[in-house]
């Protein structure tokens, strides 16, 4: 088993690049899947799921407090099932493709999130993420100081109102999964597949929305499942954002960009307490995935376990996260991720 960890600590570029491409030789080896492991992750996860919604609908009879209470650990098992769904788009929770593709479809449904055309968009955020010049598509929008210094008042004024975290965590979130992702943004004009992709998830989520409200009433509807799917939202744009808005994140113009570099160094490894993690999919060591992105969540722990010089690597706890809320901007002569207050300092 070799040991990597001087050749990761290394500050020379070089070094660090062949570094990471190491590790995504190494990592393959753990690309395994069980399908009965597969068969009772997503058992363990949409049951309770069920339980848990069914439950809130009852409570409503009682304190609506109680019912909204239950929201979150649901919310909780939503977001799992996304992970599950973001798995199968990796081709990483079945053997077969198509088996993939239909769990990852059906599960859609319910994450509202148009499984192919998701599968896509996130395909390009893996072969682009922390590209300079291939921002746009699956990520969260990123000025450098230097775009952001020459930008009109205007521009700065939204750019700022996007980066607060009113709107980055709590109505973002709601408007991507409830309004935008009802439609292929970012692929609009590329064929039929991503308007077929978001065109029948909205079938599928018509009918079975339909077909609750049917049996327990628009307002009961409503006070359940908004909650669950706000709150489930609002989870998933934070992981996403810790995972690649940290401080010491990796961003490179297109001629100095490498694929495996940035993977290995634009991604955070999230060490959240367990019972976090598990119910995250073990999402949080983001560095793995980006290295190796066919291993299956469940084997995730076992790469660090392997290989303790991974667990170190840009490493945040869940207090040391709630700090990276203020970093807005790209500075490129620091290299690291700054504050709109930073940014004035620097002016």
């Amino acid at each position: 088993m070799p040991d990597l960890t001087n050749t990761i600590e290394n500050t020379d570029p070089d070094l660090s690049v062949q570094a990471a491409r190491n590790w995504t030789k190494i990592l393959s080896e753990y690309r395994d899947l069980s399908r009965l492991r597969s068969i009772v992750e997503i058992s363990i996860t949409i049951l309770p799921f069920a339980l848990l919604w069914t439950a809130m609908w009852l409570l409503l009879d009682y304190s609506y407090w109680l019912s909204l209470l239950l929201a979150v650990p649901t919310a909780g098992f939503l977001v799992r099932l996304f992970i599950i769904q973001h798995d199968c788009g990796h081709g990483t929770f079945f053997h077969k493709r198509a088996t993939n593709d239909w769990v990852g479809r059906v599960i859609g449904v319910l994450t509202l999130t148009p499984y192919d055309y998701w599968r896509r968009t996130h395909a390009n955020h893996h072969a682009t993420c922390g590209n300079l010049d291939r921002r746009g598509m699956g990520d969260v929008t990123t000025l450098t100081l230097q775009e952001y210094q020459a930008s009109s008042m205007l521009s700065r004024f939204w750019y700022r109102v996007y980066r607060h975290p009113l709107v980055l965590f709590a109505l973002g979130p709601a408007y991507l999964y409830f309004v935008q992702q009802r439609l292929p943004v970012g692929l609009m004009r590329d064929g039929w597949k991503p308007w077929l992709s978001t065109m029948s998830t909205n079938v599928g989520i018509l009918v079975t929305f339909s077909l609750l409200i049917w049996g327990m009433g628009l307002q009961a509807f409503l006070m359940v499942h908004v909650p669950i799917v706000a709150l489930a939202a609002s989870f998933g744009v934070w992981l996403f954002y810790v995972q690649h808005q940290f401080e010491d994140t990796l961003w490179d113009d297109d001629a100095d960009w490498d694929l495996h570099e940035a993977a290995l160094h634009g991604s955070s490894h999230y060490d959240l307490p367990a019972v976090l993690r598990w119910f995250t999919g073990n999402i949080g060591m983001h560095h793995v995935h980006h290295l190796c992105s066919q291993i299956p969540f469940y084997r995730l722990p076992r790469t660090l376990r392997d290989y303790p010089a991974l667990t170190q690597v840009n490493r945040v706890t869940l207090i040391e996260s709630l700090r990276y809320v203020k970093f807005a901007l790209w500075d490129e002569s620091q290299r690291r991720m700054i504050s709109f207050r930073d940014a004035r300092s620097k002016a």
